[in-house]
């Protein structure tokens, strides 16, 4: 057995080299950086669905937990001492409300061990950095960590592979029936990466990858390279 494959069957998912070091592709949506001991989240957007129903929207609530859910099962399954959110931590300014903001709280108070890191996205220049009881260290884009730029928006930049957010891209997969579905992708190009979006609550955006591009699917419990020929927009 290779030792990405031997990764892979200890932590779960798929794991990739990218710039000559080895990421692991969770299907909660993450990546982890094992050499660096780093969980990666793009657009977590807390408080999106509070922020909906302070406008009069009608949207289910229970999206924080469930989010907080999902990031709590990404660390346990990798076992990373370090998360950095690549933008997009909270959604708006009317989603700081209480039952977000308590929810966040309890959450930090049972992980108090990790290091947080927040890349600023464009939501954050909005709703604000976090509260500083979350003991999250904020930095602007790009923010260089090993070889790997960490951002918010995509795309290659001088000084390091770009790891970024922002799009929530998705793809979509068509059946020999011509039935098609939506799923959320990792999508790596030559110089920057997108992470789907961590969020319970955010949409997508079906992307056209270039030639030469990889994408991998989240499929529930499984992370999925999708091929070239099977790519449908």
């Amino acid at each position: 057995m290779s030792d990405l494959a031997e990764a892979a069957a200890a932590v779960g998912g798929r794991v990739i080299e990218v710039a000559g070091e080895a990421l692991h592709l969770l299907p909660e949506r993450a990546a982890y950086w094992p050499d660096g001991d780093l969980l990666l989240v793009a657009d977590a957007h807390f408080g999106k669905a509070a922020s909906f129903r302070a406008q009069g929207v009608p949207v289910p609530g229970g999206t924080t937990g469930e989010t907080l859910a999902r990031l709590d099962a990404a660390v346990a399954r990798c076992g990373a001492r370090r998360v950095a959110f690549l933008g997009d931590f909270l959604h708006s300014r009317q989603g700081r409300v209480p039952g977000t903001l308590e929810a966040l709280a309890a959450w930090r108070a049972r992980q108090a061990a990790l290091e947080l890191l927040l890349v600023r996205g464009n939501h954050d220049a909005r709703a604000g950095d976090p509260p500083g009881s979350l003991g999250v260290r904020v930095e602007s884009e790009p923010h260089p960590v090993g070889p790997w730029l960490l951002c918010h928006e995509p795309g290659p930049r001088v000084g390091g592979y770009v790891l970024a957010g922002h799009i929530h891209p998705a793809m979509r997969l068509t059946g020999r029936a011509n039935e098609s579905l939506r799923l959320p992708c990792f999508w790596f190009g030559a110089g920057s990466a997108v992470l789907p979006a961590f969020g319970a609550f955010t949409g997508t955006a079906v992307v056209d990858p270039a030639a030469g591009d990889r994408v991998w699917v989240v499929a529930g419990e499984r992370v999925l390279e999708v091929p070239g020929r099977q790519r449908r927009r």
